[in-house]
Protein backbone atom coordinates (compact mmCIF):
# COMPACT_ATOMS: atom_id res chain seq x y z
CA UNK A 1 0.00 0.00 0.00
CA UNK A 2 2.78 2.41 0.84
CA UNK A 3 4.44 1.72 -2.51
CA UNK A 4 1.15 2.34 -4.36
CA UNK A 5 0.52 5.55 -2.47
CA UNK A 6 4.05 6.71 -3.24
CA UNK A 7 3.58 5.95 -6.94
CA UNK A 8 0.30 7.88 -7.01
CA UNK A 9 1.96 10.77 -5.22
CA UNK A 10 4.79 10.85 -7.75
CA UNK A 11 2.31 10.81 -10.64
CA UNK A 12 0.37 13.69 -9.14
CA UNK A 13 3.59 15.62 -8.56
CA UNK A 14 4.66 15.06 -12.16
CA UNK A 15 1.23 16.15 -13.39
CA UNK A 16 1.35 19.27 -11.26
CA UNK A 17 4.86 20.10 -12.44
CA UNK A 18 3.87 19.66 -16.09
CA UNK A 19 0.78 21.85 -15.57
CA UNK A 20 2.79 24.60 -13.88
CA UNK A 21 5.40 24.45 -16.63
CA UNK A 22 2.75 24.85 -19.33
CA UNK A 23 1.20 27.79 -17.49
CA UNK A 24 4.62 29.42 -17.20
CA UNK A 25 5.21 28.91 -20.94
CA UNK A 26 1.80 30.40 -21.77
CA UNK A 27 2.46 33.42 -19.56
CA UNK A 28 5.91 33.98 -21.02
CA UNK A 29 4.57 33.59 -24.55
CA UNK A 30 1.80 36.12 -23.88
CA UNK A 31 4.27 38.66 -22.50
CA UNK A 32 6.57 38.15 -25.48
CA UNK A 33 3.65 38.50 -27.91
CA UNK A 34 2.51 41.82 -26.45
CA UNK A 35 6.09 43.04 -26.31
CA UNK A 36 6.46 42.30 -30.02
CA UNK A 37 3.17 44.06 -30.75
CA UNK A 38 4.20 47.18 -28.88
CA UNK A 39 7.56 47.22 -30.66
CA UNK A 40 5.99 48.11 -34.01
CA UNK A 41 7.08 51.78 -34.02
CA UNK A 42 10.72 51.21 -32.96
CA UNK A 43 10.99 48.31 -35.38
CA UNK A 44 9.78 50.24 -38.42
CA UNK A 45 12.06 53.14 -37.56
CA UNK A 46 14.85 50.75 -38.54
CA UNK A 47 13.07 49.68 -41.69
CA UNK A 48 16.17 48.20 -43.29
CA UNK A 49 16.01 45.28 -40.86
CA UNK A 50 12.36 44.63 -41.69
CA UNK A 51 13.05 45.02 -45.42
CA UNK A 52 15.80 42.40 -45.36
CA UNK A 53 13.57 39.95 -43.51
CA UNK A 54 10.68 40.63 -45.88
CA UNK A 55 12.98 39.66 -48.73
CA UNK A 56 14.03 36.54 -46.83
CA UNK A 57 10.58 35.27 -45.87
CA UNK A 58 8.65 36.69 -48.82
CA UNK A 59 10.83 36.39 -51.87
CA UNK A 60 11.93 32.87 -51.07
CA UNK A 61 8.31 31.78 -50.51
CA UNK A 62 6.93 33.48 -53.62
CA UNK A 63 7.68 30.70 -56.11
CA UNK A 64 6.06 27.85 -54.19
CA UNK A 65 3.00 29.93 -53.30
CA UNK A 66 2.48 31.18 -56.87
CA UNK A 67 2.86 27.71 -58.39
CA UNK A 68 0.61 26.17 -55.73
CA UNK A 69 -2.05 28.81 -56.38
CA UNK A 70 -1.93 28.12 -60.11
CA UNK A 71 -2.35 24.37 -59.61
CA UNK A 72 -5.19 24.89 -57.13
CA UNK A 73 -6.88 27.11 -59.72
CA UNK A 74 -6.51 24.36 -62.32
CA UNK A 75 -8.16 21.83 -60.02
CA UNK A 76 -10.95 24.19 -58.99
CA UNK A 77 -11.63 25.06 -62.63
CA UNK A 78 -12.05 21.41 -63.57
CA UNK A 79 -14.06 20.39 -60.50
CA UNK A 80 -16.21 23.50 -60.58
CA UNK A 81 -17.03 23.24 -64.28
CA UNK A 82 -18.16 19.62 -64.20
CA UNK A 83 -20.21 20.28 -61.05
CA UNK A 84 -21.89 23.44 -62.34
CA UNK A 85 -22.52 21.89 -65.75
CA UNK A 86 -25.03 19.50 -64.16
CA UNK A 87 -27.23 22.45 -63.22
CA UNK A 88 -26.64 24.53 -66.34
CA UNK A 89 -24.60 27.14 -64.49
CA UNK A 90 -21.20 26.75 -66.10
CA UNK A 91 -21.00 30.54 -66.60
CA UNK A 92 -20.74 30.93 -62.81
CA UNK A 93 -17.39 29.14 -62.83
CA UNK A 94 -15.46 32.37 -62.37
CA UNK A 95 -17.48 33.38 -59.33
CA UNK A 96 -17.08 29.93 -57.76
CA UNK A 97 -13.32 29.85 -58.23
CA UNK A 98 -12.78 33.44 -57.11
CA UNK A 99 -14.92 33.30 -53.97
CA UNK A 100 -13.46 29.95 -52.92
CA UNK A 101 -9.94 31.28 -53.27
CA UNK A 102 -10.44 34.76 -51.86
CA UNK A 103 -12.60 33.79 -48.91
CA UNK A 104 -11.02 30.54 -47.83
CA UNK A 105 -8.27 28.78 -49.72
CA UNK A 106 -6.07 31.80 -50.41
CA UNK A 107 -5.36 32.84 -46.79
CA UNK A 108 -5.42 29.30 -45.34
CA UNK A 109 -3.21 27.51 -47.86
CA UNK A 110 -0.82 30.48 -47.97
CA UNK A 111 -0.51 30.39 -44.19
CA UNK A 112 0.17 26.64 -44.22
CA UNK A 113 2.79 26.98 -46.96
CA UNK A 114 4.28 29.99 -45.19
CA UNK A 115 4.57 28.00 -41.97
CA UNK A 116 6.29 25.14 -43.76
CA UNK A 117 8.65 27.28 -45.83
CA UNK A 118 9.41 30.52 -43.99
CA UNK A 119 8.33 29.60 -40.45
CA UNK A 120 10.75 26.70 -40.19
CA UNK A 121 13.54 28.87 -41.62
CA UNK A 122 12.94 31.57 -39.00
CA UNK A 123 12.84 29.00 -36.20
CA UNK A 124 16.02 27.29 -37.37
CA UNK A 125 17.84 30.60 -37.87
CA UNK A 126 17.01 31.91 -34.39
CA UNK A 127 17.68 28.50 -32.84
CA UNK A 128 21.11 28.32 -34.46
CA UNK A 129 21.85 31.83 -33.21
CA UNK A 130 21.03 30.64 -29.72
CA UNK A 131 23.09 27.48 -30.14
CA UNK A 132 26.03 29.56 -31.38
CA UNK A 133 25.66 31.87 -28.35
CA UNK A 134 25.12 34.90 -30.57
CA UNK A 135 22.05 35.88 -28.54
CA UNK A 136 24.04 35.58 -25.29
CA UNK A 137 26.74 37.81 -26.73
CA UNK A 138 24.10 40.42 -27.67
CA UNK A 139 22.79 40.40 -24.11
CA UNK A 140 26.33 40.86 -22.77
CA UNK A 141 26.75 43.85 -25.12
CA UNK A 142 23.49 45.39 -23.80
CA UNK A 143 21.71 44.76 -27.12
CA UNK A 144 18.12 43.60 -26.76
CA UNK A 145 17.81 40.39 -28.85
CA UNK A 146 14.02 40.66 -28.91
CA UNK A 147 14.18 44.12 -30.48
CA UNK A 148 17.11 43.31 -32.76
CA UNK A 149 16.39 39.71 -33.80
CA UNK A 150 12.78 38.76 -33.11
CA UNK A 151 10.81 41.95 -33.85
CA UNK A 152 12.03 42.50 -37.47
CA UNK A 153 11.30 38.88 -38.36
CA UNK A 154 7.93 38.97 -36.67
CA UNK A 155 6.71 42.12 -38.42
CA UNK A 156 8.19 41.03 -41.75
CA UNK A 157 6.03 37.92 -41.59
CA UNK A 158 2.95 39.95 -40.67
CA UNK A 159 3.45 42.33 -43.62
CA UNK A 160 4.37 39.61 -46.10
CA UNK A 161 1.48 37.22 -45.43
CA UNK A 162 -1.33 39.34 -47.03
CA UNK A 163 0.84 39.99 -50.07
CA UNK A 164 1.54 36.29 -50.55
CA UNK A 165 -2.14 35.44 -50.03
CA UNK A 166 -3.06 37.97 -52.75
CA UNK A 167 -0.53 36.35 -55.12
CA UNK A 168 -1.96 32.91 -54.34
CA UNK A 169 -5.54 34.02 -54.99
CA UNK A 170 -4.60 35.87 -58.19
CA UNK A 171 -2.72 32.89 -59.59
CA UNK A 172 -5.61 30.63 -58.64
CA UNK A 173 -8.09 32.81 -60.54
CA UNK A 174 -5.75 32.80 -63.55
CA UNK A 175 -5.54 29.00 -63.33
CA UNK A 176 -9.33 28.72 -63.22
CA UNK A 177 -9.58 31.04 -66.23
CA UNK A 178 -7.06 29.00 -68.21
CA UNK A 179 -8.91 25.75 -67.57
CA UNK A 180 -12.44 27.13 -67.91
CA UNK A 181 -12.10 29.61 -70.77
CA UNK A 182 -9.02 28.56 -72.74
CA UNK A 183 -9.22 24.77 -72.46
CA UNK A 184 -12.90 23.97 -71.88
CA UNK A 185 -14.50 26.86 -73.74
CA UNK A 186 -16.56 28.76 -71.16
CA UNK A 187 -17.44 32.25 -72.38
CA UNK A 188 -14.73 34.64 -71.22
CA UNK A 189 -17.07 37.59 -70.87
CA UNK A 190 -19.43 35.61 -68.64
CA UNK A 191 -16.48 34.38 -66.58
CA UNK A 192 -15.17 37.85 -65.75
CA UNK A 193 -18.59 39.51 -65.47
CA UNK A 194 -19.58 36.98 -62.81
CA UNK A 195 -16.36 37.73 -60.93
CA UNK A 196 -16.86 41.49 -61.18
CA UNK A 197 -20.49 41.38 -60.12
CA UNK A 198 -20.29 38.76 -57.38
CA UNK A 199 -17.13 39.66 -55.43
CA UNK A 200 -17.56 42.43 -52.88
CA UNK A 201 -14.48 44.45 -52.03
CA UNK A 202 -15.24 44.89 -48.33
CA UNK A 203 -16.97 41.65 -47.43
CA UNK A 204 -14.86 39.27 -49.50
CA UNK A 205 -11.49 40.92 -50.16
CA UNK A 206 -11.51 42.78 -46.84
CA UNK A 207 -12.20 39.62 -44.85
CA UNK A 208 -9.50 37.83 -46.81
CA UNK A 209 -6.98 40.52 -45.86
CA UNK A 210 -8.10 40.33 -42.23
CA UNK A 211 -7.62 36.57 -42.22
CA UNK A 212 -4.19 36.94 -43.77
CA UNK A 213 -3.08 39.47 -41.15
CA UNK A 214 -4.30 37.27 -38.29
CA UNK A 215 -2.59 34.22 -39.79
CA UNK A 216 0.58 36.25 -40.29
CA UNK A 217 0.58 37.28 -36.63
CA UNK A 218 0.01 33.69 -35.56
CA UNK A 219 2.54 31.93 -37.77
CA UNK A 220 5.27 34.56 -37.33
CA UNK A 221 4.92 34.60 -33.55
CA UNK A 222 4.99 30.82 -33.26
CA UNK A 223 8.08 30.67 -35.48
CA UNK A 224 10.11 33.27 -33.57
CA UNK A 225 8.92 32.02 -30.18
CA UNK A 226 9.87 28.40 -30.87
CA UNK A 227 13.26 29.47 -32.18
CA UNK A 228 13.90 31.75 -29.20
CA UNK A 229 12.92 29.04 -26.71
CA UNK A 230 14.67 26.17 -28.49
CA UNK A 231 17.33 24.23 -26.65
CA UNK A 232 20.83 25.17 -27.76
CA UNK A 233 21.51 21.77 -29.33
CA UNK A 234 21.00 20.33 -32.82
CA UNK A 235 18.23 18.10 -31.48
CA UNK A 236 16.58 21.08 -29.79
CA UNK A 237 16.58 23.12 -33.00
CA UNK A 238 15.15 20.19 -34.98
CA UNK A 239 12.38 19.69 -32.42
CA UNK A 240 11.61 23.42 -32.46
CA UNK A 241 11.17 23.44 -36.26
CA UNK A 242 8.81 20.46 -36.01
CA UNK A 243 6.79 22.18 -33.28
CA UNK A 244 6.58 25.30 -35.43
CA UNK A 245 4.95 23.49 -38.34
CA UNK A 246 2.55 21.48 -36.18
CA UNK A 247 1.53 24.33 -33.86
CA UNK A 248 1.20 26.90 -36.64
CA UNK A 249 -0.88 24.59 -38.84
CA UNK A 250 -3.28 23.71 -36.03
CA UNK A 251 -3.53 27.35 -34.94
CA UNK A 252 -4.29 28.50 -38.50
CA UNK A 253 -7.03 25.90 -38.98
CA UNK A 254 -8.56 26.66 -35.59
CA UNK A 255 -8.54 30.40 -36.16
CA UNK A 256 -9.99 29.89 -39.63
CA UNK A 257 -13.11 28.34 -38.12
CA UNK A 258 -13.57 31.31 -35.77
CA UNK A 259 -12.90 33.95 -38.43
CA UNK A 260 -15.17 32.27 -40.98
CA UNK A 261 -18.01 32.09 -38.44
CA UNK A 262 -17.51 35.77 -37.64
CA UNK A 263 -17.44 36.61 -41.35
CA UNK A 264 -20.95 35.28 -41.93
CA UNK A 265 -22.53 36.36 -38.63
CA UNK A 266 -21.29 39.91 -38.06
Amino acid sequence: MKILNQNHREKLENLGFATRSKLVDIGYGARLFFRLLFSVIPTFRRFSLVRDQMHFVGNYSLAIIAISGLFVGFVFGLQGYYTLQRYGSAEALGLLVTLSLVRELGPVVTALLFAGRAGTSLTAEIGLMKAGEQISVMEMMAVDPIQRILAPRFWAGVVTMPLLAAVFSAMGVIGGWVVGVVLIGVDGGAFWSQVQGGVDVWQDVGNSILKSVVFGLTVSFIAVFQGFEAQATPEGVASATTRTVVSASLAVLGLDIILTAMMFTI
